[in-house]
């Protein structure tokens, strides 16, 4: 997909949020009690930062996701379109340097790093890893899913969009998904391989990134992200960060995460 190519209705702008589940409980796809926490301060922020008749709220099928909107939703009392392609990104393959079975996001930095391929935004999914894994298929999937998302926003209640032209609000599209499927998302509309977006940066759980539109030829609009994993909403109430964006910062520290 050619970024500059993407054509969208001009007469609203749009601003896209996109929510990582809050801390967690993987044995039984839900929130630990800190991912509650994290859920429950992020719909503080959220109430204020979303316009209810301007939002549109979307989420994954799995259930850590659901449960990190949940709160945000009773407090606008509003409901969320779910969607099946924001599950996990279900592309694990038998790792050459291990002998197991590994996701995408969990290669060993010797091995990306080394494969220029796994820089370019159009070739990442042609590595010989990524092609057992059948990565090419698993995200062709979720930028479709994205594309028909944000086309149908565009147009959606055009005659109300064109009645309020003087307008200057906006909408809001909101998207509580999975770490693996956000990456996957953003390279998608920034033009980056997801390989670098998994393995050089982490949003960790309950975290908020923010893309908004811009307009620069009539007609054509593209992302711009303006921030990253923001946990501005755990800061203001004293709730340190969770780990479970990172692996090991140092090798004998048993307590990190090293798979």
């Amino acid at each position: 997909m050619k970024i500059e190519t993407i054509k969208y209705r001009k007469e609203r702008k749009m601003r896209l949020i996109i929510v990582r589940h809050g801390d967690p409980n993987y044995e039984i796809d839900s929130l630990t009690e800190k991912g509650w926490r994290e859920a429950e301060f992020l719909s503080v922020r959220m109430e204020k930062q979303l316009q209810k008749e301007h939002t549109y709220i979307y989420t994954s099928p799995l259930g850590r996701a659901k449960d990190t909107a949940s709160l945000t939703l009773k407090k606008l009392g509003m409901t969320a379109t779910e969607f099946k392609w924001l599950r996990e990104f279900e592309a694990p393959a038998i790792d050459e340097d291990t002998g197991t079975y590994k996701v995408c996001w969990d290669l060993l930095p010797a091995r990306w790093t080394s494969e220029p391929a796994y820089y370019d935004k159009d070739q990442w999914m042609n590595t010989p890893f990524m092609k057992r894994a059948k990565a090419d298929t698993e995200s062709a999937w979720v930028y479709d899913g994205l594309d028909s998302l944000l086309k149908k926003a565009w147009i959606y209640k055009r005659e109300w969009l064109l009645s309020c032209r003087a307008c200057k609000q906006g909408y809001d599209c909101a998207v509580f998904a999975i770490w693996g499927v956000e990456c996957v998302m953003l390279g998608h509309l920034l033009g980056i391989s997801p390989v670098v977006l998994w393995h050089g940066t982490a949003a960790a759980p309950s975290s908020v990134t923010t893309l908004y539109t811009e307009e620069r030829r009539e007609g054509i609009a593209s992302f711009r992200m303006q921030s990253f994993g923001d946990l501005s909403h755990l800061y203001a109430a004293d709730e340190p960060a969770s780990f479970a964006a990172r692996f090991c910062e140092t090798y004998d520290n048993k307590e990190e995460r090293h798979d």
